[in-house]
């Protein structure tokens, strides 16, 4: 069987898993404070190009969403995303859980329009009751988002601007940003992100470790996110374990070249499915790749291939997400493209 579902599905590239070897039995302080980790977010700063970042590092994605949102908001403000953003569909209300409303607006492609955001804010102000409402106090946004589409250079300095403007945070999750930086094409790089955003994560668990996700921030935007952490349960004792993965996946341009490869894998699905007359839902330049099914063509499929069916389309039509990853095969592509 052939696996397309999504992009943790496998352990960690062999790099990292040999990092992790190496240094098993070494005995370091707990908590992210030993050197491998000190390494590795110098690292991560030099990529970014900020050397005054702050860098911290969490085990999961919705892990680190409710610990940042949680973080900076204060209680009676929410956060603004797209309706089909991560934190509003599939994080089973963590950010509701810990006191925050999920403030949704209509997306395009899965992604936020600067000029819906602004309207939204100045709207909320101009209304004389706005002091009995939950504020917006946050941005949020997927960098790729959930269909695997991107954000251009002069969408995130548009969306930026509009949150300086309201002096509100803008926070990018960035659980594939791997595949949005190797995407062909784009114009947005890490020092891009770091100049637009308060604060992202570089994801790992979906881009080549076992687990892991690198919070970067603007020096001081937290204050004590120690002590936040610790109250959220995401200050892992054993914390070298996620430096010594951030350190491999930071040397030699890992973090890229693997993800690339991803992207590779992706274009080729993609033009295979194209060459043979299928009709996509979205078009994503990224690992997720989003086909339209006929009923019959599914079931076909789900004889050679395992995949996700995302919905239908208004011809009643399945819509199905086909993911690649930093270890896709090319065999495999090129055996399931044989079936369609």
């Amino acid at each position: 069987m052939l696996h397309f579902d999504c992009d943790y599905m496998r352990g960690a590239h062999p790099k990292v898993m040999e990092a992790l070897l190496q240094t098993n039995m070494t005995q370091t302080v707990g908590y992210g404070l030993d050197e491998y980790s000190v390494r590795a977010k110098d690292k991560i700063r030099v990529a970014c190009g900020t050397p005054d970042a702050d860098v911290d590092f969490f085990v999961g994605g919705t892990q680190t969403n409710s610990t940042v949102i949680h973080a900076l908001l204060r209680p009676y403000e929410g956060v603004v995303c797209a309706s089909s953003g991560h934190i509003n569909v599939h994080e089973a209300g963590a950010i509701e859980c810990g006191g925050h409303k999920v403030l949704a607006l209509p997306g395009e492609n899965g992604k936020l329009d600067a000029g819906a955001v602004d309207k939204y804010i100045s709207d909320f102000y101009s209304d004389p009751t706005y002091l009995h409402m939950v504020a917006p106090g946050m941005v949020y946004i997927s960098h790729p988002t959930e269909y695997g589409t991107l954000y251009s250079r002069v969408e995130l300095e548009a969306l930026s601007a509009v949150c300086r403007k309201h002096n509100v945070y803008l926070y990018v999750d960035g659980a594939r940003l791997g595949y949005g930086l190797a995407a062909y094409d784009t114009d947005v790089t890490l020092s891009v992100i770091s100049g637009c955003c308060d604060v992202f994560y570089i994801g790992g668990t979906k881009v080549g470790a076992l687990f892991g996700e690198a919070v970067v921030s603007r020096k001081g935007t937290f204050g004590n996110m120690f002590s936040v952490m610790k109250q959220h349960g995401a200050l892992l004792a054993k914390g070298r374990l996620l430096g010594v993965q951030f350190d491999a996946l930071f040397s030699d341009n890992l973090y890229l070249d693997i993800s690339r490869h991803a992207i590779d894998m992706a274009m080729k699905l993609k033009q295979g499915f194209s060459d043979r007359g299928y009709s996509f839902y979205m078009d994503s330049p990224t690992n997720q790749q989003f086909i339209v099914l006929s009923e019959d063509k599914k079931a076909e499929l789900e004889q050679v291939a395992t995949f996700e069916v995302w919905g239908k389309t208004s011809g009643n039509d399945d819509i199905a997400r086909f993911v690649t990853d930093w270890s896709t095969e090319e065999s495999d592509v090129d055996e399931f493209l044989k079936h369609l």
